[in-house]
């Protein structure tokens, strides 16, 4: 059982949200929508003028992530969504706190 612990010498290491060797082409893109709309939340929640785009972009991350850990496969998936409902939910609450989702 070595060569489980340890991967052989001709193989390289690849980082894959498809742990189960399936390929998951939606869930995946959902996964990636999640964490990028909650960067971008909380990115601009602490840029000035920005709580309109932290605003809008910490909901749609937030709502995108929960579906997506819904409908998730993987465990990697799940912790990718994972980061992105919480990034999105830090960036939506400082958005609305400082201003809203108008300008």
């Amino acid at each position: 059982m070595p060569h489980i612990l340890q991967p052989s010498d001709n193989q390289r290491f690849r980082l894959s949200l498809n742990s189960d060797g399936r390929a998951h082409p939606v869930e995946n893109a959902l996964a990636v929508v999640t964490v990028v709309c909650g960067l971008t939340a909380f990115v601009a929640a602490f840029l000035p003028g920005g709580h309109v785009v932290a605003s809008w972009a910490g909901t749609l991350g937030f709502g995108t992530g929960l579906y997506s850990q819904y409908v998730s496969v993987t465990t990697p998936q799940r912790a990718l969504n994972i980061v992105g409902i919480v990034a999105s939910f830090v960036g939506v609450a400082l958005g609305i706190a400082r201003g809203g989702f108008l300008p």
